[in-house]
């Protein structure tokens, strides 16, 4: 199975880019001009391990719904879906 590993290095402090990493909030702040909505599950706040967000988001001009679930989380290190 292949596996995609992505890492990013923020100069910032941990806490606070951990929890925006997280963010539904943030997230969708973040894709404002695409009219994304998380529309099932967790859809506001902070994700946390064993909860799924459900987003409804349009992608090369067709609708998607998109769920993602939390499998793995260690606070301030990582977290897997």
């Amino acid at each position: 199975m292949p596996v995609i590993k992505i890492e990013t290095r923020i100069k910032g402090d941990v806490k606070v880019v951990f929890d925006l990493a997280r963010s539904i909030d943030f997230h969708l702040i973040s894709r404002s001009g695409s009219k994304e909505r998380a529309i099932a599950g967790k859809t506001s706040g902070l994700i946390e391990e064993g909860e799924l967000v459900t987003w409804r988001a349009k992608r090369m001009g067709v609708y998607q719904n998109l769920t993602s679930k939390v499998t793995l989380l260690q606070r301030l290190n990582y977290f897997a879906n």
